[in-house]
């Protein structure tokens, strides 16, 4: 078959990997490498065994170390010109930082706008960075928030300060908390979510977190701070952070969250689509961590967009985060 000219096909590679290179996921790694590569792609490859590393199959988990030996198998990849943000766009995303120095950054994420392309998505907050930093040269997604969730989000700009923020993540050394609008009156004090969270595919090809015996641990701290018989507003701490985790935890109390139409209440999101929400009211509110020894804790606070503390106002709910 011929190649067309929109795609080109990649011969196969073999690449060393350095010690800049150590300790990252063989997925994240072939995602960075392939450029325009679907994640689909990447995850078939290495579970047919077409990816090798020192001659071995490896698992998607995997972590490069050192002098490790790298057979990239060839694929085809899409040339077409990748799509540039709005002007308008770029804009909203380098007025959203919060913090930045030489390692990293932190912006307050809007909701809508995933965290990267992919899945029919033309761009997202990573390609937005690099557009507006074309001449970084090195700029990484540390963790993920779901397209519709608002709030911190940090972007690694060395690969030392990546592999040093997942290791944090890993040892739970990264404090997340969360402001989210529940359903009814919490009808309590603090509680601690501790069920474990499996992915799980239906018939209709629809992806949903169940909670399950069989599944990975995940733990939510769900704090209110202000209630009333209609919804309760929470904070979440996370110690895990699981695809879905808050959105499935909370349902599991019988307080789903308002504006989500996966696992939320129909009769809820109707009663407050009709008080102006127009999006699931989940919102990552603060980070606190200390990347180095020697350096201060960083703390970073975002606010919450007008559109969420607007509803607040209509619903009367004044609110202070918990210590």
């Amino acid at each position: 078959m011929g190649n067309s000219p929109e795609n080109k096909l990649v011969a196969v590679k073999m690449v060393e990997i350095d010690v800049s290179q150590a300790g990252q996921r063989i997925d994240n790694f072939l995602l960075a490498r392939l450029k325009g590569a679907p994640k689909s792609l990447i995850y078939r490859i290495l579970r047919k065994g077409e990816v090798r590393v020192n001659k071995g199959r490896i698992k998607p988990t995997y972590r490069l170390q050192a002098g490790d030996l790298v057979r990239i198998p060839p694929v085809r990849l899409s040339e077409s010109v990748p799509v540039k943000p709005h002007e308008r766009v770029l804009q909203q995303i380098e007025e959203s930082i919060l913090f930045e120095d030489k390692r990293l950054l932190i912006l307050n994420k809007p909701s809508g706008i995933a965290v990267h392309g992919g899945s029919g998505l033309s761009y997202g907050i990573i390609e937005a960075f690099r557009a507006l930093r074309p001449d970084a040269p090195y700029l990484e997604l540390v963790h993920r928030l779901d397209r519709e969730t608002s709030g911190c989000l940090i972007i690694a700009k060395k690969r030392s300060a990546l592999r040093t923020l997942h290791e944090l993540i890993r040892q739970n050394q990264v404090d997340k908390y969360y402001l989210t609008l529940v359903k009814n009156d919490w009808g309590g004090g603090d509680r601690v979510i501790d069920a474990p969270l499996r992915k799980n595919t239906l018939k209709s090809g629809e992806r949903m977190v169940i909670i399950s015996p069989d599944g990975k641990p995940a733990r939510s701290l769900f704090q209110p701070l202000t209630c009333s018989e209609q919804a309760s507003l929470m904070q979440v701490k996370l110690d895990t952070g699981r695809t879905h985790q808050i959105r499935v935890h909370a349902t599991s109390t019988g307080h789903p969250i308002a504006g989500d139409d996966k696992y939320g209440d129909e009769n809820f999101n109707k009663l407050l689509r009709a008080q102006g929400l127009k999006r699931l009211f989940l919102h990552a509110v603060k980070l606190e961590f200390e990347i180095s020894d020697d350096g201060p804790k960083i703390t970073v606070t975002a606010p919450l967009p007008s559109d969420l503390s607007q509803l607040l106002k209509k619903l009367d709910m004044r609110y202070k985060l918990a210590t």
